[in-house]
């Protein structure tokens, strides 16, 4: 870099240290920096060497020097800084590694979650190979690294910095549920007592759809069998079954239901009742729909020595993997496969162990 000119520097590190507040850990590309330089909007308040947890106070950083630089916020790890605020085009930032291996994390004390959110974006603000995820699946909040000891640093991390103990737990596997045979079904929901009743009446036809495609809803109903304000409800009760699965409680999903007839009541139908019948159609239409369970399965790709590739396959049919192909490279070897997730959450360890940690 150039000692003269203007300061350019290269932000490749973030820590945010309890007391302390946020540091920027910077290396000077060109010019100097020092304490209140200002870079577009951003003003550096402290420049510090790091060394360990010391932190030295220092006047001024030149060309090639690494410093700490106190209260930028809005300064994220792999910001270029100058004056102007203005990211060079020729100092490209390498990608964070994607992450591979989750956890999922809660707080063991409920008063602690507002906290634990808050510290878990600061951790991920130093760390960006770190990524958090709500799966709305299985309402667990996962936490995703490189591996099972990055997670426990991180939890480490948690307890010692911001005094949030978590637990960690292997994740659920978020099965689903679908249909395989296209069936038609009539529900009726009917309910007498003193004064108004209840009176719901629907037809439906259920199909299977291709994967991916979640749940549709198609209404065929002509000449007013159902009344058109009625129609929604059928489909709220029909959305509220699925969700609740019908085999082993996983939601119901790839399948379209189209209601095409029904009758109503002129005092006694309300939405309640067509929600009823909805409902009653859909858990009817299920004993004959041909049920079946969905697993989510993983695309794999390991790379390991190639001594290790024959074991390692075995490991992976054993583990109900169905093996894509291989592909030497050098002295490893690529294999490629395709795993139920259920068989994947404690693979790490045992690929480490297996490979002597090259895998």
């Amino acid at each position: 870099g150039q000692v003269n000119g203007e300061p350019a520097a290269e932000v490749f590190k973030t820590y945010h240290i309890p007391r302390s507040g946020k540091l920027s850990v910077a290396r000077v590309w060109t010019g100097s920096v020092n304490d209140g330089s200002t870079f577009g909007e951003h003003r550096v308040s402290g420049l510090y060497r790091l060394m360990g947890y010391n932190q030295e106070t220092v006047k001024e950083a030149v060309v090639g020097d690494i410093v700490a630089m106190g209260r930028m916020d809005g300064v994220n790890t792999g910001d270029v800084l100058t004056p102007k605020g203005e990211n060079p085009k020729e100092m490209p930032w390498p990608e964070p590694l994607s992450p591979l291996y989750s956890a999922a994390i809660r707080s063991e004390n409920r008063e602690d979650e507002v906290k634990l959110s808050t510290a878990i974006s600061k951790l991920i603000d130093e760390d960006e190979s770190l990524k958090i995820q709500h799966d709305n699946d299985t309402h667990q909040m996962l936490l995703w690294g490189q591996g099972d000891i990055h997670l426990q640093v991180a939890a480490d991390k948690l307890k010692e910095r911001y005094n949030v103990t978590v637990k960690t737990e292997r994740p659920e596997v978020p099965y689903k549920e679908t249909i395989r045979k296209p069936i038609k079904q009539h529900a009726r929901h009917k309910k007498q007592s003193g004064g108004h009743g209840q009176f719901g009446d629907c037809k439906i036809r259920m199909e299977p759809l291709p994967r991916g495609s979640d749940f549709e809803f198609a209404n065929e109903i002509f000449g007013g069998s159902i009344p058109r304000q009625f129609v929604p409800a059928v489909e709220k009760g029909i959305q509220q079954s699925r969700m609740r699965g019908y085999l082993a409680g996983y939601p119901v999903v790839d399948f379209k239901v189209t209601v095409f007839d029904g009758s109503f009541h002129p005092v006694d139908s309300n939405e309640m009742s067509f929600k009823m019948a909805g409902s009653l159609a859909f858990k009817d239409a299920m004993t004959r729909a041909k049920p079946t369970l969905l697993e989510p399965i993983m695309n794999v790709e390991i790379y390991s020595p190639s001594e290790f590739a024959g074991d390692l396959m075995g490991d992976l049919n054993s583990r109900r993997g169905r093996i894509g192909g291989m592909e030497p490279r050098g002295a490893m070897t690529a294999i490629k496969a395709q795993v139920p997730i259920a068989e994947m959450l404690t693979y790490e360890q045992q690929l480490t162990s297996a490979t002597g940690g090259r895998g």
